[in-house]
C-alpha cells in the first residue's frame, strides 16, 4: 500500500446526507438480507467461534444496519452488543428490538446507537468482539472500512476479535467481445453525422471517455478469463493491522501468465472474506488455547462461486489489448480515495518481460490515461482510469445457461501443446460421447433471484 505523504484523505461528509439515506431504506436492506451468501456466511462465522468470541462478551457492530449482525451475536451468547448505525434504519432496528411480544432474546442485549462511529464521546466502552459488513465493491468501495478500522482502533480490548479479520483482492484478465462491443455501440451514437439534421460528432470522444470510464458491476462467466488468479496472486488486506493511512492510496502489482491467445479487453476484480478468530499475529496464534472452539470462515465473492450482491467488477479498455498463451502480463492497480465515498482506478498494463512498466508512485493523475503520442505508439501498453462510484450494471450472464462451453467460443485459444496433452490424458472411452454436464435449472431461487436488481449505492 502507497503512503505518501501528500496523500490527503478527502471528506465525504458532503455525501452522508444520500449515503445514509439510501441505507435507512428497508428495500436496500432486504436486498441484503437475501443476499443467501453473505447473510448466512456472517450468521456461521459468528455462531460457530461464539464460545471463544461471542458468549458472554461485549460486542460492537458497526454500520448495523437491519441489525441482523446483532441479533447473531444475541444468538452466539454476547451479554451487550452495541449497535452503531448512523442512518434513520437505526429507528427501525429499535422496533425490532423493543416490539412487545416478539424478540424477547433480544431485550436487554441490545443497545442502538444512532450515530457515526467516528462521533466523539459515545456512551460505548472498549468491547470484546467487532463485527461489521463495511465491503463494497473491489472490497473498498464506499469508504465503509475506514470506519471499521476507526472502530477497532478507538474501541477494540486488546487482542479482541474483529468479524471479519481479512480480505484478499482478486485481479484479473478477461475477455467479453459482447460486452465491449455494447459498451462501444453507446459510444457510436454520438458519432453520426446527421441526426435529425443535427451534427453529434464533436461529442463522439467524449461518449467514448464516459462509456468506457464506468466500471462494469455484475456476474460475469469464468471461462472468460484469460488466466484465473490462485489465492497467492491476491493482494491481502489484513483489517487486524492495516491502518487508516494505508487505506488512502492502494497499489497492487499484479503479474499473470496468459493460459489462451486472445483479445483482452480489461481487468476484472473480486474479493474473498475470511472470518477468523484472534490472535492475529503469528507469535500469539502459537499460544492459543488448542480447547478453545473455533472455526474460520471463509467466503468468495468471484465469477466461479455462488452470486452475491457484490458480484464482480470489470474494468474496460478503450483498445483490447492482444495477448499470446504463455505471454506475461504485467501491471498494476492504484486506487485513489475520493470525496465521493469511492476510490479513483488508476491501470497500468503491459505484455511481455521486455516492455517497461511505469513506477506508480510517480505517475501523474491529472494526465493519466489520456491518449497522448507516446501511448499510441505503444501497442504492448495500456493505461487507464475510472472512477469506482460510476458504476454500470451488467445482469446479461446466467450461470448454467450455457453448460458445453469451450474456450473458443469467447475467442480464446488454447495453445496447441496443451489440447494435445489434454486429448493424450484423457481415456479412450470420455472421447467417444461427450460428458453429460449438469445444467442448472434458471428458474431456481438461487439463479433468480432479488440480488439480479440489486444496484449499489452511486453518484
Amino acid at each position: 500500500m502507497s503512503n505518501n505523504d501528500d496523500t490527503k484523505n478527502p471528506s465525504v461528509e458532503h455525501r452522508d446526507p444520500q449515503y445514509f439515506g439510501y441505507y435507512a431504506q428497508l428495500q436496500h436492506q432486504q436486498n441484503m438480507l437475501q443476499d443467501n451468501v453473505r447473510t448466512s456466511t456472517y450468521r456461521s462465522a459468528i455462531l460457530l467461534n461464539g464460545p471463544g468470541c461471542f458468549q458472554n462478551k461485549t460486542v460492537m457492530d458497526v454500520g448495523a444496519g437491519s441489525g441482523i449482525l446483532s441479533y447473531f451475536a444475541v444468538q452466539a451468547g454476547a451479554s451487550q452488543v452495541y449497535a452503531v448505525e448512523a442512518s434513520g434504519m437505526a429507528k427501525k432496528m429499535k422496533k425490532l428490538v423493543e416490539a412487545p411480544n416478539t424478540n424477547a432474546f433480544l431485550k436487554g442485549k441490545v443497545e442502538v446507537i444512532n450515530a457515526k462511529i467516528e462521533d466523539p464521546d459515545l456512551p460505548i466502552p472498549k468491547v470484546d468482539t467487532i463485527i461489521s459488513e463495511p465491503i463494497g465493491v473491489l472490497l473498498f468501495h464506499e469508504r465503509m472500512l475506514e470506519s471499521y478500522i476507526y472502530a477497532r482502533d478507538h474501541y477494540l480490548k486488546p487482542g479482541g476479535a474483529l468479524f471479519p479479520s481479512k480480505g484478499n483482492i482478486y485481479l484479473a484478465p478477461f475477455t467479453d467481445a459482447t460486452l465491449w462491443s455494447e459498451t462501444m455501440a453507446k459510444a457510436r451514437f454520438w458519432e453520426q453525422h446527421n441526426f435529425y439534421g443535427i451534427n453529434l460528432t464533436s461529442l463522439y470522444k467524449d461518449a467514448r471517455d464516459e462509456m468506457f470510464g464506468m466500471p462494469v458491476v455484475g456476474h460475469f462467466d469464468h471461462r472468460n478469463l484469460i488466466t484465473t488468479p490462485t489465492v497467492l496472486d491476491t493482494y491481502p488486506v489484513d483489517f487486524s493491522s492495516v491502518t487508516l493511512p494505508e487505506l488512502l492510496d492502494i497499489t497492487m502489482p499484479f503479474k499473470w501468465s496468459a493460459g489462451y491467445t486472445g483479445l483482452m479487453h480489461g481487468v476484472a476484480g473480486w474479493f474473498d472474506l475470511i472470518f477468523a478468530p484472534p490472535p492475529y499475529d503469528e507469535e500469539s496464534k502459537t499460544k492459543n488455547d488448542p480447547n478453545l472452539l473455533n472455526t474460520t470462515i471463509e467466503m468468495s465473492t468471484g465469477p466461479a462461486a455462488e452470486r452475491t450482491h457484490w458480484q464482480q467488477v470489470r474494468f474496460l479498455f478503450k483498445e483490447p489489448l492482444a495477448v499470446n498463451a504463455t505471454q506475461t502480463i504485467r501491471g498494476w492497480m492504484r486506487a485513489v480515495v475520493n470525496d465521493m465515498r469511492s476510490y479513483t482506478i488508476f491501470v497500468e498494463v503491459v505484455v511481455g518481460d521486455d516492455t517497461l512498466l511505469s513506477d506508480p508512485n510517480e505517475m501523474d493523475t491529472k494526465t493519466f490515461g489520456q491518449e497522448e503520442e507516446k501511448d499510441k505508439n505503444e501497442p504492448l501498453r495500456r493505461r487507464a482510469c475510472w472512477e469506482l462510484h460510476e458504476q454500470t450494471y451488467n445482469y446479461n450472464y446466467t450461470p448454467g445457461l450455457v453448460s458445453d462451453h469451450k474456450p473458443e467460443y469467447s475467442c480464446l485459444y488454447e495453445p496447441e501443446n496443451a489440447i494435445d496433452q489434454r486429448v493424450d490424458q484423457q481415456p479412450s472411452s470420455s472421447l467417444a460421447l461427450p460428458s453429460q454436464q449438469q445444467v442448472i435449472d434458471i428458474t431456481t431461487p438461487e439463479v433468480n433471484n432479488v440480488m439480479e436488481n440489486y444496484e449499489n449505492f452511486v453518484n
